[in-house]
């Protein structure tokens, strides 16, 4: 069955006693006397003789029971603190904070300000320039601006990762700054390996290859102009991108980097690429050739020659496909593809995707078995010559799947439209197969399934040994089955039964009080 909660450890049990009385005696006494007093540094308790480790756990810990106050946020501002996250609490992150944090934790190596929106860009300014051991920065939904951006890249140069997503004083141009530093004549951010910049406003494309060919190290660039930057940075047709600004142009850039579209060709160290279009797949290709992780859109022309494509990157080991043209790609076009990839595939996700031969998904199984994660959404046209569905059979075959799946930790499954019946028996076979043949399943998502599941969950149950997530949303599935899987054996922590049409509301109260009862540590949604 699913587990009891563990015994607490003696850390454990001490920093939650410490954060118990946090409020009602050293923050009341900071709070009282100190708060307002912002020349006041330091108030002596227990938690200063705390290792840095067990601070940050301190405060993750009253962040997740919503008790992280003003006054115990200040307390807990150590010089000895490397990591700081305000994301649990953004509204007590104000401008009188922030000049704290630069007073009290010099030594921070990560801070992750995401969506505190109350500090100004002049605090996030002195941020940048009086916490030099910065490895990643969090400055999404802020308002970082093209002052605090050049402060990054000026005195940052540590920083391996930075997040300005979302931050809508962020214009194109000022991501330059990033690369560049205009006043000290000199590269910005020289250690810089990721940076996310999601839905920033503008036409960025030359700002983009400016980042590319400005920060060598970088391996990752979130941002819906790389694959155009990436056209403009393989046709070599660099020139007119002069600057008033004291920034060099992309021909000087090139030049510097040793890379011209005459002698030798552009190569960068990208390991991630983002929204590719698929006929950007041959310049992607070209100048990114050690990519990794990839994101593809697909029109609506079949292309064997983009798809080919993918299977000549020799490191690609994660893979998002999807459908962004008028009509949907068979699944099986995707079998060519699978088999070129074969045993380097880790990660697999599919969106909009028609499952015309329902075949087709276990051999898309069987020629990924070092597959780690594996999500799709799929579409089964209906049959035109559908009869009624025959009884359902005690149990599946499950010789879909040749081999086993012996990485597999994560599956999801999504249908967005009903399955004929001539469908079914091939889809509960697959899924019969796959729990038979992946025993380090821990997350198990099966939405809106429309036929029953139950002869498909039960003969696996016993063996599915590290199962933790189980989400069976708009699925059909009895009682019965949740039953069974309440007395089985494992770590199961999470269970979905979202408008699940044979889970009545008698139903869902019987398993709470279960779970209760039986001091379960297992939370169960229904509606």
């Amino acid at each position: 069955m699913p587990r009891r909660p563990a015994v607490p450890t003696l850390t454990t049990l001490c920093l939650q006693n410490l954060a118990q009385h946090m409020q009602s005696l050293w923050a009341k006494d900071y709070s009282d006397n100190y708060l307002d007093e912002y020349e006041f540094r330091f108030l002596v308790g227990p938690f200063n003789d705390l290792a840095c480790g067990l601070v940050q756990e301190l405060l993750q810990l009253l962040g997740r029971s919503r008790r992280l106050s003003r006054a115990a946020l200040h307390l807990l501002l150590l010089p000895h603190l490397q990591q700081l996250s305000l994301q649990p609490c953004p509204t007590l992150a104000n401008n009188a904070l922030g000049h704290l944090i630069v007073l009290r934790c010099q030594g921070l190596s990560v801070l992750e300000l995401s969506g505190c929106g109350r500090l100004s860009p002049a605090v996030l300014v002195d941020l940048a320039e009086g916490l030099p051991r910065l490895i990643r920065l969090g400055l999404a939904h802020t308002q970082t601006n093209i002052q605090v951006l050049s402060a990054v890249g000026s005195c940052c140069r540590r920083l391996r990762e930075l997040d300005v997503s979302g931050c809508k004083k962020v214009t194109p141009r000022a991501l330059r700054h990033l690369g560049y530093d205009p006043v000290e004549r000199r590269p910005g951010c020289p250690a810089l390996r990721v940076l996310l910049a999601r839905e920033l406003e503008g036409d960025a494309v030359t700002a983009v290859a400016f980042l590319l060919l400005a920060l060598p190290r970088l391996e990752v660039l979130a941002h819906g102009a790389v694959p155009d930057a990436l056209r403009l940075l393989r046709s070599g047709r660099l020139g007119g991108t002069e600057d008033s600004e004291g920034f060099p142009s992309l021909e000087e850039l090139a030049r510097s980097r040793g890379d011209s579209a005459e002698e030798t060709p552009l190569m960068l160290a990208l390991r991630q690429l983002e929204e590719v279009e698929e006929d950007a797949l041959s310049t992607v290709h070209a100048v990114c050739p050690q990519a990794e992780e990839l994101s593809v859109w697909l029109g609506d022309s079949p292309n064997p020659s983009g798809l080919r494509e993918l299977s000549g990157w020799k490191c690609l080991s994660r893979l998002t496909l999807g459908c962004s043209g008028r009509h949907s790609r068979a699944l099986a076009e995707l079998l060519p593809l699978a088999q070129g990839l074969g045993s380097r595939l880790r990660v697999l996700t599919l969106h909009s995707f028609i499952c015309q031969d329902p075949l087709s998904l276990p051999a898309l199984l069987t020629s990924c078995p070092s597959l780690q994660s594996f999500s799709a959404e799929l579409e089964v046209p209906p049959d035109p010559h559908e009869e009624p569905p025959e009884e359902e059979p005690p149990r599946w075959a499950t010789d879909l799947l040749p081999q086993r799946l012996p990485r597999l930790q994560s599956f999801s499954l999504s249908l967005t439209s009903p399955v004929p019946a001539t469908h079914r028996p091939v889809l509960s076979s697959t899924l019969a197969s796959l729990l038979c043949q992946a025993p380090r399943l821990q997350i198990l998502r099966l939405l809106a399934v429309p036929f029953p599941l139950d002869s498909v969950l039960e003969p696996a149950l016993a063996g599915l040994q590290e199962l933790q997530e189980l989400v069976l949303a708009q699925s059909r599935v009895s009682p019965g089955t949740v039953w069974q899987l309440l007395g089985s054996d494992g770590p199961l922590r999470r269970l979905d039964l979202s408008r699940c049409p044979d889970i009545h509301r008698r139903d869902y109260d019987g398993f709470l009080q279960a779970v209760r009862k039986q001091r379960l540590e297992l939370d169960i949604t229904w509606e």
